[in-house]
């Protein structure tokens, strides 16, 4: 922000993820799972816009934008509401309107609610002139909301534990092209793809230990070598996402059949994402999946993409003292697990 100036509003632009790796562990006292994921952020974006208003309010457009809840569900406006709480003696700070132009498959396993609570976060501590420095206090409001909303923030690709809310960046250099598959009216419950986790391991007599990364996988992204990384993709979700969908094993095979390199469900499901190597693939792989694959939206994506990002604002003359321009906010900087 400029000297003498303030935000009216403020856009941010915000990845979907992936997990090319995901382990679930046993069930902890808290009601979450021990997770070991991978966490990568890919170019599916939403765009989250806030701005002054008399009352808080949600609305939502786009292609997904009518499956987005818009009352007191609606995980960004209760991150909005829980920063300005926690803000509210040191800052002045006011109700929002949040507009999301949504992009993100809803309830697709690609963190769409979580990745529009991270955009508010971001979008509102410059609209409401917080300090830069107070990063740990959107880390921890993050962490407090949603597993995934902390790697929200950051992007790029991550390892997360705990129930994924602890994050810690991976070097990974290079690009990985993906071709993305949502299927048309298809939603699954996290909670409801975990029970099912549980209820299938049991079933099979199986205990699951404590979850670790996996070291091929690593091995992988540090090379980014993409047949490499397709060999060590895993989601220890994928079976039970399948059994409550089980048109998911017809889109990945119709996926592998057209060549991809690998596919796996995202997440708790229903997004199947398909490792291709290269642009030239992922056109052919869209094509082929359109005319012979199971109904659905099909998108191109790359990862590792940014996290939130303020990529427009638009400011009016503030009549307080302005703060010093070595004050202003800024990008987030790198993870630190």
């Amino acid at each position: 922000m400029t000297l003498g100036t303030q935000a009216q509003t403020v856009t941010v632009r915000v990845p979907g993820k992936i997990n090319l790796g995901l382990s679930v562990g046993p069930l902890r006292e808290d009601g979450y799972h021990e997770l070991s994921t991978v966490y990568h952020a890919v170019s599916l974006y939403d765009t989250v816009t806030v701005q002054p208003s008399d009352s808080w309010s949600v609305h939502a457009s786009g292609p997904w934008g009518e499956e987005v809840p818009t009352d007191e569900r609606n995980l960004a406006l209760v991150a909005a509401r829980t920063l300005a709480k926690r803000r509210a003696r040191k800052a002045k700070v006011h109700p929002v309107r949040i507009d999301i132009d949504k992009h993100i498959p809803v309830a697709g396993g690609m963190a769409g609610g979580s990745a529009d609570a991270a955009a508010t976060l971001v979008g509102c501590r410059e609209l409401w002139g917080l300090d830069h420095l107070e990063n740990d206090l959107l880390e921890m409001i993050a962490a407090s909301l949603g597993s995934d909303i902390p790697f929200l923030l950051h992007g790029g690709t991550a390892i997360g534990s705990g129930r994924g809310e602890h994050v810690t960046s991976v070097l990974a250099r290079g690009e990985l092209h993906w071709v993305l598959w949502a299927g048309e009216g298809l939603t699954l419950s996290t909670p409801e793809v975990y029970a099912e986790c549980d209820r299938l391991r049991e079933a099979a007599g199986e205990t699951p230990a404590a979850p670790q990364p996996g070291g091929a996988l690593m091995t992988a992204l540090r090379r980014m070598d993409t047949d490499e990384v397709a060999a060590a993709l895993h989601n220890d979700l994928q079976e039970a996402a399948i059994s409550l969908q089980p048109v998911l094993a017809e889109a990945l095979a119709a996926g592998l059949d057209l060549g991809a390199r690998a596919g796996l469900v995202s997440g708790s499901g229903p997004t199947v994402a398909f490792l291709v190597g290269s642009q030239t693939e992922a056109i052919d792989l869209s094509v082929g999946l359109a005319a012979n694959g199971p109904t659905g939206d099909i998108v191109r994506a790359v990862g590792p993409a940014p996290g939130a990002q303020i990529i427009h604002q638009r400011t009016s003359p503030e009549p307080t003292r302005a703060r010093p321009d070595t004050d202003r906010p800024g990008p987030l900087g790198p993870v630190i697990g």
